[in-house]
């Protein structure tokens, strides 16, 4: 298993698939659906990723497996946290949370959860972001 603790530049795809636990095909697919993640290619056509892109993916798992989003809901999720990450004003809503809520829905092949999902976007952004801070300071 590779050291995560011994910082590189870039990791292969293979590596990337390791540290994640996520198999190589999943993270190709992930990069038609993601627009933010587009690892770049080395001179032999071999996709290398950043520390950034790793963190992305991490997240990506988050939302689509532990929390059960659709890939829908997670491309509003991470919209809306690269928003926040680049502008930190807050921004005013023009829905009340429970209508946003609602929009994002689990997965239809997914059983259904059995409590709801009680917490708005903004409250999901900030755990999102306080993890990303975790995963960053392990790094």
């Amino acid at each position: 298993m590779i050291d995560f603790n011994i910082k590189k530049l870039y990791y292969s795809i293979s590596e990337v698939s390791k540290i994640t636990e996520i198999e190589q095909y999943v993270l190709r697919f992930w990069e038609n659906e993601f627009e933010q993640l587009k690892p770049q290619k080395n001179r032999a056509g071999n996709r290398i990723y950043t520390n950034k892109e790793i963190e992305l993916i991490l997240l990506i798992k988050e939302l689509l497996r532990d929390k059960k989003y659709t890939i829908e809901g997670a491309k509003k999720i991470i919209e809306e946290f690269v928003k926040n990450k680049n502008n930190p004003q807050p921004k005013v809503r023009d829905k009340a949370p429970a209508e946003e809520i609602q929009e994002i829905k689990p997965e239809e092949t997914v059983p259904e959860p059995k409590k709801e999902i009680s917490q708005t976007l903004e409250k999901d952004l900030i755990e999102l972001k306080a993890f990303l801070e975790v995963l960053k300071n392990k790094m």
